[in-house]
């Protein structure tokens, strides 16, 4: 059945509307996006699809079609942060935030099916809150615009969820553009739709899912945030986004603790190469993009330390069968890795990939071509 019919069959009338926002996969640019540095994310054509109907009694229902269970229903009123609650927590921390910023959101019926991948990497969790944003904004006439849904996403999953994540996520999914990449200062939250036609250069891009779950959650992924914030802090900056790559020696010169030295090193030099591959594209050179994705690799791995073995894997063998460049992509320990490939390699290189998994003894990784997709919208 289609997920309008779904919902017309649980909660018995059918629903006001349905919404669909992507996953994300991100070119360049990790752990910058906290700091009020530069990104480089698109969005994915996989989608986590909402039915919604607007309800003013103060009662929040929802289900999921891909996570046994029923009907959670919720008060609105009684929404607490750091709750608990599972995968409801972060439809229902949007309700919260956005009665926080004193929108009159008075209850829905909510029902959802995803088929962004979960654990990947690939902002699972940010798809279900701006579609949630976007459903809520439009029944409610809240009148927001795409980065202010995107904020109060992300302060469902900072404040009510409890995940200390920057804004990229939220912002590539309610903001992409279908062939574009989107260029984007976390700081002000500008952005400009970058052209990314990889199929008229004859590339393809890989997304590479290890099958590794991660969960941010955790405490490494705050981890690395405190030390970035206490890097800005013994530099005397706002955020890390103020060093420059030019003086970068100087700075890490004056830091004492090696891991906030590593982690100042990884960002500083993130930003740099965010800003080179978008010379690249705007030069018409993708291809020159492989080696940066690959030096952004042995950033994450060696001075941020959130690869993992399986990551590793997927860039060593890569590019061993002649893919252009490979990185990790998203916060790591696990989920995805991304592969710049001429098209007429790709199935090649991915073979390559596959084979080296089960050599290693791991499970078979999922491969699929990232092409860039749609923001959020109304079906």
């Amino acid at each position: 059945m289609s997920v309008a019919a779904d919902f017309e069959a649980l909660y018995g009338a059918a629903p006001d509307g349905v919404w669909a926002a992507p996953g994300r996969v991100n070119l360049i640019g990790e752990y910058t996006d906290f700091n009020d540095g530069f990104v480089l994310p698109l969005a994915l054509p996989h989608t986590t699809v909402a039915a919604v109907s607007r309800r003013d009694d103060g009662v929040l229902r929802l289900h999921s079609a891909d996570i046994d269970g029923g009907i959670v229903q919720l008060e609105v009123g009684a929404l607490e942060p750091l709750s608990g609650g599972g995968w409801a927590a972060y439809p229902a921390g949007v309700v919260w935030a956005l009665r926080e910023a004193g929108h009159p959101v008075t209850g829905a019926d909510v029902h959802l099916t995803s088929t962004v991948p979960t654990g990947a990497g690939l902002s699972s969790s940010a798809a279900l809150e701006v579609v949630m944003a976007l459903a809520l904004n439009d029944l409610f006439g809240l009148g927001l615009s795409r980065p202010e849904l995107a904020k109060i996403a992300q302060r469902a999953e900072n404040a009510f969820v409890g995940v200390p994540c920057g804004v990229m996520d939220q912002m590539a999914s309610a903001c992409a553009e279908e062939g574009h990449a989107l260029h984007l200062d976390t700081r002000d939250l500008s952005f400009r739709q970058v052209p990314f036609d990889l199929a008229r250069e004859g590339l393809r891009l890989l997304v590479v899912d290890t099958r590794v779950k991660h969960a941010l959650g955790d405490g490494a992924y705050a981890d690395r945030r405190a030390g970035c914030e206490a890097g800005a802090r013994a530099l005397g900056v706002k955020a890390l986004r103020d060093v420059s790559a030019a003086h970068l020696p100087e700075s890490l010169g004056r830091l004492s603790d090696e891991t906030t030295l590593r982690y100042v090193r990884h960002v500083v030099t993130d930003n740099a190469r965010v800003e080179r591959t978008i010379a690249l594209l705007d030069a018409g050179d993708t291809r020159a993009v492989g080696p940066v994705l690959t030096e952004g690799h042995a950033s994450l791995r060696d001075d941020l330390r959130v690869s993992c073995p399986e990551l590793d894997l997927v860039v060593e063998a890569a590019n061993a069968a002649g893919a252009l460049g490979a990185r990790m992509t998203g916060g790591g320990f696990g989920g995805s890795a991304l592969v710049l490939v001429d098209t007429d390699r790709a199935d090649e290189v991915a073979a390559a990939v596959v084979k080296a998994f089960a050599a290693a003894g791991y499970a078979a990784p999922g491969v699929f071509p990232a092409v860039p997709a749609a923001g959020a919208r109304r079906l």
